[in-house]
């Protein structure tokens, strides 16, 4: 890890990079703040929601409280997939008209089986759309009463392979997905962070075997033949949506406290492969679909997968 430890150093001495992340939008200069300088500026993350990107996503807010047509139409731009880009914008918690969004979907949008049903009625739960679910309304502060059914839900998926897919409830899956798995981790991790309860430990022992999930498969190879799973994998997307990459694991280990494990040096060193000359990294590839506004272009220098890499080699800087 010792080139590990020397990227990190070099890239954060150069100022200039420093400057051109501070440069981007409001919501981004509150995680470098907050992330690689240990600063936490609150009354940049209260702009966030007046000012830029968040400004724009609020601005797209319907009278009836939701994004898009409904919860989940159209795709990109429904209510669903706009609340998890407020939250990874870092809008205040406290939001009064985000947390209105979050009840209305609890009222109207619970299925038989507890959890949140993206499209029709009395059909079985998405527990992808579960877990990022789980992840924005524990970000937003949703009252734990409302999510008990959510977290059954989950815990009621659990693969025997530690992990989870959101095929095993519809289509009888036999192996985890790391797409569902990856959304999942971030939903209870979001829950544990923000010190609800309700059966805490089982969520705790499930991320676990979950992380175990992702690491036996070193974040992207097959634990059977040691081949590439799925070439998509190792693109530097932004934003993820569901689709599982590389640095959104790595980002969410970091997020996590995850300890360091050799095997995520694999794809760390392809992360490192991918810097540009400038010490910047590129969007490499966009999910197709209606969006609301475009934040980054594809194949340009992106200052959020910029961020989002530092902080990784940040927080695994000191191990050898």
């Amino acid at each position: 890890m010792l080139v590990l430890q020397y990227t990190y150093w070099k890239i954060m001495f150069q100022q200039e990079i420093l400057n051109w992340l501070l440069e981007g939008d409001v919501a981004l200069q509150y995680q470098v703040y907050r992330d690689l300088l240990s600063i936490e500026h609150k009354d940049l993350q209260d702009r966030i929601a007046q000012e830029g990107w968040g400004a724009r996503f609020m601005a797209k807010r319907k009278p009836d409280g939701h994004w898009g047509k409904a919860f989940y139409q159209p795709k990109w731009t429904s209510s669903h997939y706009t609340l998890l880009d407020l939250r990874n914008l870092c809008i205040a918690p406290s939001n009064p008209l985000i947390r209105e969004t979050i009840e209305l979907i609890l009222k109207n949008e619970k299925a038989g089986d507890g959890g949140i049903l993206p499209i029709g009625k009395n059909q079985l739960t998405d527990l992808c759309i579960n877990g990022m679910f789980l992840n924005y309304a524990s970000y937003f502060k949703t009252n734990e009463s409302h999510l008990k059914s959510v977290v059954d839900c989950i815990l009621a998926q659990i693969m025997p392979d530690g992990g989870f897919n959101c095929r095993s409830n519809r289509f009888r899956a036999v192996h985890s997905s790391l797409h569902t798995t990856l959304s999942v981790l971030e939903g209870i991790t979001e829950y544990e962070l923000h010190t609800y309860t309700y059966r805490l430990q089982e969520l705790i022992h499930a991320k676990k075997s979950a992380i175990e999930f992702i690491l036996k498969h070193q974040l992207f190879l097959s634990d059977r033949t040691g081949k590439i799973i799925n070439k998509d994998f190792l693109k530097l997307t932004y934003p993820s949506r569901w689709r599982y990459d590389i640095l959104r694991a790595l980002d969410y280990f970091q997020h996590a406290k995850v300890k360091w494990d050799d095997r995520m040096k694999p794809a760390i060193q392809i992360v490192l492969k991918k810097q540009n000359k400038d010490s910047t990294w590129n969007v490499q590839a966009k999910h197709p679909g209606q969006v609301h506004f475009e934040m980054e272009k594809a194949g340009k220098p992106s200052r959020w997968n910029t961020l989002r890499a530092l902080r990784v080699l940040k927080n695994y800087r000191i191990h050898e």
